[in-house]
């Protein structure tokens, strides 16, 4: 069995290109999904301030889907194309596992955190917003059948994960999902 593959790209852009970056980066995931197998989506986040990195979230169905987009001459040609665009090389990390909802805190060495830890944090956090979207959700949704019950109960979780949940806790807990990391 093959285990999908989450690729963490984190780029800074020049000042000013920033619509020109995000048009790049738009035709860079049409042209993965047109002609990539195993290409199962991207997911951007534009930086929370002036002058940080773009943070952008690529997945394969296994590696060598994305080993093979990663050697590909449309990957080779779009990174020329984009290469006024960038301020600074990109960061690229790996992820096959768990670890795409945990940013690792400011300078860290070692960017793999805790699988244990990672789980323990996510089955407590999604344990207490099941908890409270059941409670608050639940009666809301009376009447309506179990598929469609479930379906807008895990909208709302993963959104509520992804954008806010998340971000706000993993700076919280970094020290916890990271223990061996070297922080600066």
């Amino acid at each position: 069995m093959t285990e999908a593959v989450t690729i963490l790209v984190r780029r800074r852009v020049k000042p000013g290109r920033e619509a020109d970056y995000e048009s790049w980066l738009s035709r860079l995931t049409e042209g993965a999904a047109r002609d990539f197998p195993g290409y199962l989506g991207a997911e951007f986040h534009r930086p929370a301030a002036p002058g940080e990195a773009y943070r952008s979230l690529f997945r394969f169905d296994s590696l060598a889907h994305l080993e093979a987009f990663e050697t590909s001459a449309f990957r080779a040609r779009m990174l020329e194309e984009g290469a006024d665009l960038f301020a600074a090389d990109a960061i690229w990390d790996r992820m096959t596992g768990l670890e795409f909802w945990f940013d690792p805190p400011k300078g860290t060495k070692v960017p793999q955190p805790s699988p244990h830890r990672m789980a323990l944090v996510l089955v407590a956090v999604v344990f207490t917003l099941v908890l409270i979207l059941n409670l608050t959700l639940g009666p809301l949704l009376t009447g309506w059948p179990l598929p469609l019950r479930a379906l807008a109960t895990v909208t709302v979780q993963v959104g509520l994960m992804t954008y806010v949940i998340m971000p706000r806790l993993t700076p919280r807990i970094a020290r916890f999902i990271y223990p061996k990391s070297t922080i600066h």
